[in-house]
Parts: C-alpha cells; sequence; structure tokens
C-alpha cells in the first residue's frame, strides 16, 4: 500500500474541521439547554456533537477508505485492524458549548496503527475562528497558515499553567489536583481550567500557555493536540515519562524550559520514568 501524502491528507482534514466547526457556530446561535443529552453524570452531548460528526465522518470517509474511526459519539467504520484510524472529537468542550462560553472546538487526528504514532493533527478553535494543525514531516506546526512555536519561558515562577479534570476522575486524583492547582496559583502566573483539552494542547502550542497536565482523557481528546505541540517544539509524555499519552489516559506537557519542574510538581516524579505505577 503506498503511504498517502500526509500535506494533503492534512489538507483535507482541515477543510473538513472548518466545515464541521462552522455548522456547530450556527447551531449554537438558535441552540437552547433543553436540547442536551446526558452520557452519564454532567456528561453532555446534542444533536450538534452527533450532526458536526456525521459532516467530519462523511468527509474523511471518502478521503482514505482504509482507515476505521475512533470517534467520541461511536460513528464511522470501527476496524481494529485497519492500517490507519481517525481519532475524532467533533465537539471538545461540550459543555462550554451548552452554555455559550469559549473555548470549544474540534479535533482531528490520524493515527498510523504500525507506528503507532499520529501522523496528522488539526484543532480548529470554533469560538475565535482558528485552525491549528500539522502532519508528520512537517518542518512546525501552524495556526491559519503561520508557523508557531512554544514559548521560550525558562521558570515556572513565569508560566501560565493549564489543568482539567475529566469525567469519572477519582477522589484521590481529584485532590492531587486540587494540591497542585493550588501550587501553580501561588507559584506562576497562574492555573486555569477552561474545559477544552485539545484547546489547552493547542495553546501550548502557540506559547498562549506554557504547560498542560491532565489524566483520564480519551484519545480523541488528545491526539490531534500532542502532535501540534511535539512539532511545535514541546514536551509531551504521559504521568510515567513515556510515550503513551494517546492511549494511556495520562499527558504533560511543557515548553522545554520548564519541563523538569513542571514534570516533578504535575506526578511527583523527580526524573521521567519514574515509579508512578504504570
Amino acid at each position: 500500500m503506498k503511504q498517502p501524502d500526509w500535506e494533503q491528507v492534512c489538507s483535507r482534514a482541515r477543510e473538513t474541521a472548518v466545515r464541521a466547526g462552522t455548522y456547530i457556530a450556527a447551531e449554537r446561535k438558535r441552540f437552547t439547554i433543553d436540547k442536551v443529552e446526558e452520557k452519564g453524570a454532567y456528561n453532555f452531548v446534542s444533536y450538534v456533537d452527533k450532526g458536526a460528526e456525521k459532516i467530519i465522518v462523511d468527509a474523511l470517509s471518502e478521503l482514505l477508505p482504509e482507515a476505521g474511526f475512533i470517534a467520541e459519539e461511536g460513528s464511522g467504520r470501527t476496524d481494529g485492524e485497519a492500517p490507519y484510524q481517525w481519532i475524532v472529537d467533533p465537539l471538545d468542550g461540550t459543555t462550554n458549548f451548552v452554555h455559550g462560553l469559549p473555548p470549544y472546538a474540534v479535533s482531528i487526528a490520524l493515527w498510523d496503527s504500525r507506528a503507532r504514532e499520529a501522523v496528522v493533527g488539526v484543532v480548529y478553535e470554533v469560538t475565535l475562528q482558528e485552525c491549528f494543525y500539522t502532519w508528520k514531516g512537517a518542518s512546525a506546526s501552524y495556526l491559519n497558515g503561520s508557523p508557531i512555536r512554544v514559548s521560550e519561558v525558562a521558570k515556572t515562577d513565569d508560566a501560565l499553567v493549564l489543568t482539567g479534570l475529566a469525567y469519572g476522575t477519582d477522589e484521590a486524583v481529584s485532590r492531587h489536583f486540587e494540591h497542585s492547582f493550588a501550587y501553580f496559583n501561588r507559584h506562576s502566573h497562574g492555573a486555569r481550567r477552561l474545559g477544552s483539552a485539545a484547546t489547552d494542547l493547542v495553546y501550548v502550542a502557540c506559547g498562549r500557555a506554557d504547560a498542560f497536565y491532565q489524566v483520564n482523557l480519551s484519545p480523541w481528546d488528545v491526539a490531534a493536540g500532542a502532535l501540534i505541540v511535539r512539532q511545535a517544539g514541546g514536551r509531551v509524555t504521559d504521568f510515567c515519562g513515556g510515550d503513551d499519552y494517546t492511549y494511556g489516559r495520562s499527558i504533560v506537557t511543557a515548553a522545554p524550559g520548564i519541563w523538569n519542574d513542571i514534570f516533578r510538581l504535575v506526578t511527583g516524579n523527580e526524573t521521567e520514568k519514574g515509579s508512578c505505577g504504570c
């Protein structure tokens, strides 16, 4: 099988993300709270999530017919043996969307099943109409056509740190995050919880924030954004310092100048590959 041209695939994925984002923005103008469904306690979905996912799945199925789908709302061809998998979150930040609060985003990644890596990443933040993207072999990550880089911050005291608590986070993890969140509020430019992990990641990639960490995330939350951060010069690992952040349900990323300090403060490990039980 001939390897696809990742740049061309990324270009088409960008067009699809913008199309889905345009649909989301239009529906937000007439959206009302009574149209919300609950997938679990405080875990919301609506016809907008499902409609955006249909737009994405229909377009990407034609683009790369041999690829399967790992999509948050469960649509698309499921094929664990497919050489590639589209990893899709049609609306990352649904709770924000429901309340009309930015940010919320479309996240699309293409996963190479054999190499076990993302080869295309696209995040479209709907409210600012900003498209972040990259592909394997690109010289950079991009925002609306312009190259982006992570910040050059050298001290955690000068950093802005992003985090979140996913649904289903247990009490012990919640206590740990309360501690780290409070620490960064006292010893940095501040800690923020934006409500969209995909947006958190691309904001690190373009230098608006300097670090992001979270646990209990799904592949569709991080696959695209993590690739964009890496190719913008950032460090990305799981909480053990390994590379299982896409499926391993923990992620920590930061600008290189503060990486060691952020990793230690967030995970409790002095060095990578620490004894975190992973």
